[in-house]
């Protein structure tokens, strides 16, 4: 039994990565507010799902914030006492486009690209794009799911 332990334990560490012991609890949060996570079961132990550079400018994270993450920043500072599934709600919903790519922010989030890179955009026309996301539920769509609900 000890050898399969020995055997066990780095497997699961490599099979985690460093990307899910470093996941913070803001990214579980949005993963799954925001839907990512319906796509691939294995969600929490993948970066791709929705990488650090959905609000910062480093592939791994930290200081400097991009403009999406910005915004949240605003929102946290706007409202204190907010949950973060709230604020990222607040962000959206508010049809802003950070990256001023002619996207809304939650457009891109629908389109799964980053609102906060304005290298990254949609590759639809947007009025396409709105039609959809209108008929999916629109912002409405992100908003944070209540506790005991």
């Amino acid at each position: 039994m000890a050898g399969l332990k020995q055997f066990l334990l780095p497997v699961a560490l490599l099979a985690l990565g460093g990307s899910v012991l470093a996941m913070p609890q803001f990214r579980l949060t949005a993963i799954q507010q925001l839907g990512y996570d319906r796509l691939d079961p294995l969600w929490q132990y993948s970066g791709k799902v929705m990488g650090c550079t959905f609000c910062h400018v480093n592939k791994g994270g930290g200081a400097p914030w991009n403009v999406f993450g910005q915004a949240l920043q605003k929102g946290f500072a706007a409202n204190p006492k907010s949950s973060f599934g709230d604020v990222l709600y607040t962000v959206l919903a508010a049809n802003g486009d950070s990256d001023g790519d002619g996207y809304p922010d939650a457009i891109e989030v629908f389109a799964w690209t980053l609102p906060g890179d304005p290298k990254s955009f949609p590759d639809k026309p947007l009025a396409e794009l709105e039609q959809a996301f209108s008929a999916a539920g629109g912002a409405e769509a992100y908003a944070a799911k209540k506790s005991g609900k």
